[in-house]
């Protein structure tokens, strides 16, 4: 199962003038972020400076927070760089599928579900090929969109219903300065300033922890 990621990441190193031509970024990563900004979601210092560095790995991580913890979603697109050599939609999107979820499955499993969580990203991966060139950041640049727009744009990505995109949205305009018009709006109370409400609030161990608790009462008042 190994031996396609050895091939593929061989096939066509980091560097090589073939992912350039792509238009998927430069050196070991999708699509790069302009300003690298510190993000502390993965509470482990290169996933998060993965994150911190391409979009796509965000967005993936994004993705896999359902079901386990914050921060062993946002550990995932590090795991898939390391198994894969490269980060890059377009390897994600064309991979054979049984042997994508070989690589997602095999332990440490990036997910409780890697089976149905592999699915996932090669979809979304598929989705962002044909329709925003594999950029990411087409999402919130194509066009100048405000920020409900940018919201209807990211609900309508595979995997993503309405919290989740606003999750998101407010992860963009917290912490990677990516701010359209009527972000905090669109993005609901997850937008509120000095929330700790969910992954877009947190920035150390701290507020990490303050996130669970919050996430802790509501589940415990829902129950009644």
């Amino acid at each position: 199962m190994w031996q396609w990621a050895n091939q593929q990441a061989l096939a066509a190193p980091p560097w090589s003038d073939e992912r350039s031509a792509r238009g998927s970024g430069v050196g070991r990563y999708g699509t790069l972020c302009r300003v690298t900004r510190k993000l502390c979601l993965a509470q482990e210092p290169d996933a998060d400076a993965l994150l911190a560095s391409d979009y796509l790995a965000l967005l993936f991580g994004m993705l896999l927070d359902q079901q386990v913890p914050m921060e062993k979603a946002f550990k995932g697109p590090k795991l898939i760089l390391d198994r894969m050599g490269v980060f890059d939609v377009h390897r994600v999107a064309e991979a054979d599928p049984e042997e994508f979820a070989a690589l997602v499955s095999t332990p440490p499993a990036i997910h409780r579900f890697p089976g149905s969580m592999a699915k996932r990203l090669q979809a979304l991966a598929q989705f962002l090929v044909e329709h925003y060139d594999g950029k990411v950041e087409s999402i919130w640049k194509r066009g100048k969109p405000d920020g409900a727009e940018v919201l209807k744009r990211l609900t309508g990505l595979p995997g993503f219903g309405d919290q989740k995109a606003r999750i998101f949205l407010a992860l963009l305009g917290k912490q990677m300065g990516i701010r359209p018009s009527g972000w905090r709006e669109a993005a609901g109370a997850y937008g509120e300033e000095g929330s700790r409400r969910s992954i877009a609030d947190v920035m150390d161990a701290k507020s990490l922890g303050e996130v669970r608790a919050f996430k802790k009462a509501v589940k415990a008042a829902a129950k009644g």
